[in-house]
């Protein structure tokens, strides 16, 4: 059973990412302006495992994909 918090911190925690405020922030900041026509997953700031881990969660319709989406709309 996954006990993960579904929200910014939590899905940045799975990545295995800085999941503070601050790292959040610094994140979408560095990595903001992601092209229309690039799928989140495909983007060139992720790891081959990150990168599956994001597109699953899409194409599954997980219970992480209302904040992937969330990070999706941040990052654009």
């Amino acid at each position: 059973m996954d006990l993960s918090l579904h929200n910014l911190e939590g899905l940045f925690a799975q990545l295995g990412l800085d999941s503070t405020e601050q790292g959040i922030n610094n994140f979408i900041s560095t990595n903001k302006g992601l092209d229309a026509n690039t799928r989140l997953a495909d983007a060139n700031f992720w790891n081959q495992s990150q990168a599956s881990f994001l597109a699953d969660s899409i194409r599954l319709d997980s219970d992480w994909s209302e904040i992937v989406d969330v990070l999706n709309a941040l990052l654009r």
